[in-house]
């Protein structure tokens, strides 16, 4: 087997296109690339009928300190060069469990749903940095396969490798993969209470702690417990992690 025959299997294979298929995608790429004027976050849309990337931004932080037509080039060959071992073999096993995941969806659900999980790639410094990466349909083909999917990666809030998370947001679903029993588990959502939002949302403005409690007319010690409590909730150790992890996962 090629190593990039490792990444595709029947259920993720693309073997023939029908006319609906091919004129449901025209032009789109424009909307793509307009896209990622207006993010920080890498984006790259693949496509499993050539099984390879049919687009990559030219955003930095997934390149590696290559070329955005040097990766769209290399394809999934860009994953063994520049993902380490084990974390390569991590990634060969969620695109298993996540078409498998994906083959037990109704064909009109399909859509809704976006796998997220974290690896580590080499940057051009030759220093791993831990990636999180969200991956969710744009096209199916009439039998509902994922003809083309949109990549979005960012920076991980996370302390390791895995990670693996299913999500449907039009139904408030959260599926996480347990690496250790191998299964699937539905988890319940976060939730923010509207003073956290707001402690957030002034955060992300530069407020200090002090500012932060003239703005919402509280004293210093009521932002600091709900700082705290918040911090526990998402399972971060400061207000930095928090932003993050709530920006990616939409909650502010």
């Amino acid at each position: 087997m090629s190593d990039l025959n490792q990444f595709f299997s029947f259920r993720n294979t693309v073997n023939k296109l029908s006319s609906k298929d091919i004129k449901s995608s025209n032009n789109y790429l424009d909307t793509i690339d307009a896209f990622a004027r207006l993010t920080y976050k890498s984006i790259y849309v693949i496509d499993y009928h050539v099984k390879g990337f049919e687009y990559v931004s030219n955003n930095p932080l997934f390149l590696c300190g290559l070329k955005a037509d040097e990766v769209k080039e290399m394809g999934y060959e860009f994953y063994f060069k520049y993902v380490e071992k084990s974390d390569l073999d991590l990634l060969i096993k969620i695109n298993k469990i996540g078409f498998e995941f994906y083959e037990n969806i109704p064909f009109h659900k399909r859509k809704r749903y976006t796998i997220s999980y974290d690896f580590k790639i080499e940057n051009d410094e030759k220093k791993s940095i831990l990636i999180n990466q969200k991956l969710t349909p744009i096209f199916l083909t009439e039998t509902g396969k994922i003809w083309k999917a949109i990549c979005i990666i960012s920076l991980s809030e996370e302390k390791k490798s895995g990670n693996i998370k299913v999500y449907n947001k039009n139904d408030n679903e959260i599926f996480k993969y347990d690496l250790e029993s191998d299964i699937w588990r539905k988890i319940d959502p976060i939730k923010l209470s509207s003073r956290e939002k707001e402690i957030l949302q002034l955060a992300i403005r530069g407020y200090t702690i002090k500012e932060i409690s003239e703005s919402l007319f509280v004293v210093p010690d009521t932002i600091k417990f709900h700082r705290r409590k918040l911090f526990e909730k998402l399972e971060v150790s400061n207000i930095t992690e928090a932003i993050v992890y709530c920006t990616n996962n939409n909650l502010i």
